[in-house]
């Protein structure tokens, strides 16, 4: 658990979506427009923290997993609780 707290929250945020969403990383980036020869390693490096995505990548990641983006900055599990309720009420009221 400490190593994730040494990882920036994006990073954890970003791999308990995709496990929870049974997702490989490739075809996470495959899905959100990346290159599929890099895809793998990209999505990895924004795991490990290596590397931060860019906004518009970071947006259409979302997009795949239909979360909005300050869910990935949230650093409260209590507040990104709250981001992902306030995102699936939005979406009911729709």
């Amino acid at each position: 658990m400490s190593a994730k707290k040494d990882l920036p929250v994006y990073s954890v945020r970003l791999r308990e979506a995709r496990e929870t969403y049974g997702i490989s990383q490739r075809n996470l980036g495959i899905q959100a427009g990346l290159d599929e020869f890099v895809a793998s390693t990209r999505v990895n490096r924004y795991e490990t923290g290596v590397h931060q995505p860019d906004l518009q990548t970071l947006q259409r990641i979302a997009k795949v997993f239909d979360l909005p983006v300050a869910y990935f900055f949230a650093e409260d599990d209590g507040l990104a609780e709250v981001i992902l309720n306030f995102h699936r009420g939005k979406q009911r009221k729709s």
